[in-house]
C-alpha cells in the first residue's frame, strides 16, 4: 500500500485516502443569475475530481458575505439560494464519486483585497461601484498595491465578520459538506490581521503576534462552535509573507499550535500572499519544507501544496512524514483523473466509475 492511498480519518471523517483537491477559484459565478451562486461549470469542475479518484475535494473560497469576495464572480454561502445550488453539488459528489469521496467548503473574506476584476476580463485592481464592485475594508488602512485603498474595520464589524464566519458554517453543514477549511492565507482578510505587514492597529486586533492572531482564533472558535463536533475543522495558513518584516516558520508554527487547540483538526500550508512585493523561492514542493516544521513542531496534522505534480512527490511527501496529506491543484485542472494514474503508477488500484471502466489501464496484456 503506498503511503499517498492509505485511509485518514479526522474526527468521524473518513478519507479513503491522502491525495486531495486544493481550492482554486474559478471566477465563474454569474451575478445576474444571483451574487455567489455556483452553477453548472460549478458542477462539471468539481465532479470531475470526484469521478477522477480524488478522496476529499475542497471548493474555492466561497465568501461568508458579499462584501468578502475576491470578484464579483465569485462564490458565496451567506443565503438559500447558494446553500441550495451547493447541495446539488455535494450531492452529486456523494453518489458519483469514486470510492468514498467527500467535499468541503472553503470559507473566506477577501478583506482589501477584494471587488477586483476577474483575471480573465483582461482587466486588474478594484471593480468601480458603477461596474458591480463596492468598497473594501481591512485592519488599517492600507492598500494590498494596485487596488482601493480599504477602510480601517470598526469594532462592530469585526464581530459582524465573526458572525458571518459562524452562520457560513452553518449553512455548509446544511448545504451536505463533509467539512469545513477557514482560509486564513494568500493575503486575505484573516491573514491581514495577522500579518504586520497589512495590519498597524494599535488595537485589541493589533500589534503584538497575540492581538494580530486574535481574529484568526476567535473566527475558529465561533466556526468549530457552529458545526458539529464530529466534523473536522480544517485551516489554511501562508506559512510565510516572504517579505522582510512579515511573518515566517516560527510565528505559524505558533498559530497552528494554538489553532489545533482552538479545535482545528489540520493545518492546509501554504504560503505568500500578503503583498505584491514578496519575494518567492518557487520549485517542486517548495512548501512542504514548511508543513514539515509546522506537522513536527506544532504537532498537528498537515496537508501540503504547491508544484506537487508527480505521483513520486506525493508518495515522498506522505511516506517521509513531511505531511498528511498531499493537496493538488494545477495538476489537476490538467489532468481531472490524476489520482487515478497515481495510483496505477504506484502500483495501487483505486474504484473506478463503472462507466469509465473499459478505460482502466492493464498492467499485463
Amino acid at each position: 500500500m503506498p503511503a499517498l492511498f492509505e485511509p485518514l480519518k479526522l474526527r468521524s471523517l473518513e478519507l479513503p485516502h491522502r491525495g486531495w483537491v486544493s481550492p482554486m477559484c474559478q471566477y465563474s459565478c454569474d451575478p445576474d443569475a444571483g451574487p455567489g451562486v455556483p452553477n453548472d461549470w460549478h458542477l462539471m469542475h468539481l465532479g470531475s475530481f470526484a469521478a477522477g479518484g480524488a478522496a476529499l475535494i475542497l471548493t474555492e473560497a466561497a465568501a461568508v458575505n458579499p462584501e468578502g469576495r475576491i470578484s464579483p464572480r465569485d462564490a458565496g454561502i451567506w443565503n438559500d439560494d447558494q446553500v441550495q445550488a451547493w447541495r446539488r453539488i455535494t450531492t452529486f459528489v456523494h453518489q458519483h464519486g469514486t470510492g468514498g469521496a467527500r467535499i468541503g467548503v472553503q470559507l473566506a473574506h477577501a478583506g482589501r483585497k477584494a471587488s477586483t476584476f476577474w483575471p480573465f476580463s483582461g482587466r486588474r485592481g478594484t471593480v468601480p461601484e458603477a461596474e458591480g464592485g463596492w468598497s473594501t475594508v481591512g485592519p488599517s488602512a492600507l492598500a494590498f498595491e494596485g487596488y482601493d485603498v480599504p477602510a480601517a474595520m470598526t469594532g462592530n464589524q469585526i464581530q459582524a465578520v465573526i458572525a458571518d464566519f459562524a452562520t457560513a458554517a452553518a449553512r455548509a453543514v446544511d448545504a451536505g459538506f463533509d467539512t469545513v477549511e477557514i482560509h486564513g492565507a494568500h493575503g486575505y482578510l484573516l491573514h491581514q490581521f495577522q500579518s504586520p505587514l497589512s495590519n498597524t492597529r494599535d488595537d485589541e486586533w493589533g500589534g503584538d503576534e497575540k492581538r494580530r492572531n486574535r481574529l484568526m482564533l476567535a473566527v475558529i472558535d465561533a466556526v468549530r462552535a457552529a458545526i458539529p463536533d464530529s466534523m473536522p475543522l480544517l485551516l489554511r495558513i501562508s506559512a510565510s509573507d516572504w517579505a522582510p518584516g512579515g511573518i515566517g516558520l516560527p510565528e505559524s508554527v505558533r498559530l497552528a499550535r494554538e489553532a489545533a487547540e482552538h479545535g482545528v483538526d489540520l493545518i492546509d500550508v501554504s504560503s505568500g500572499g500578503a503583498v505584491a512585493h514578496q519575494e518567492i523561492t518557487v520549485g517542486p514542493g517548495y512548501q512542504t519544507g514548511f508543513a514539515a516544521a509546522i506537522r513536527e513542531e506544532a504537532g498537528v496534522p498537515t496537508g501540503t501544496v504547491g508544484l506537487l505534480t508527480s505521483a513520486g512527490q506525493a508518495e515522498h511527501a506522505v511516506a517521509t512524514g513531511q505531511a498528511d496529506a498531499v493537496l493538488i491543484a494545477r495538476a489537476a485542472l490538467r489532468d481531472p483523473h490524476w489520482w487515478l494514474r497515481a495510483a496505477f503508477e504506484l502500483g495501487h488500484d483505486l474504484p473506478w466509475v463503472p462507466q469509465y471502466d473499459r478505460a482502466i489501464p492493464r498492467r499485463s496484456f
